[in-house]
């Protein structure tokens, strides 16, 4: 039987240089070059993962729509972090938001006790870091969007 993987545990990580879309999908070791800092306060992961863009077109003939797959959008990943104003990972995501460019992430799964964890490589854009309220007994928050630009790279466990 499959074993379920945690989501608690789960670390994400913004790479150190910036990665250029492609025509053809990344692999992991387009990732190799990277120098990965973890983005910590992380409290909320936002979905990741491919969906195809629907094509209709309505045959007057015979009555009906006929439907086709057409592009591939990876989706943009809603995170929420605790603001931790001095941790590094998220100064890097603020200043990544500042610009126009792909930047590389990573986010590793706590399943396999720490050695070759499950791991998903993508690039994309960070569109917005916005501070959020809540209520009295929360703690400041923060919201990191990132566009995916890219097919997601699994690695498995080891």
């Amino acid at each position: 039987m499959a074993e379920l993987i945690p989501v608690a545990g789960a670390k994400i990580y913004i790479g150190d240089t910036t990665l250029d879309t492609k025509s053809t999908n990344f692999a992991e070791s387009d990732f190799d070059a990277q120098s990965w800092t973890e983005i910590d306060g992380w409290e909320l992961m936002g979905g990741i993962g491919d969906e195809a863009e629907m094509i209709t077109t309505n045959l007057i003939n015979r009555n009906r729509t006929l439907k086709q797959k057409g592009t591939r959008d990876a989706g943009t990943m809603e995170n929420r972090f605790a603001i931790l104003r001095d941790d590094a990972g998220q100064i890097a995501l603020i200043a990544a938001e500042a610009t126009n460019d792909n930047y590389a992430f990573k986010i590793e799964f706590d399943d396999s006790g720490g050695a070759n964890p499950t791991t998903l490589f993508f690039i994309g854009l960070v569109t917005n870091v916005r501070e959020v309220g809540g209520e009295a007994n929360t703690v400041q928050m923060m919201n990191g969007s990132i566009a995916i630009n890219s097919n997601i790279v699994t690695k498995d466990a080891a």
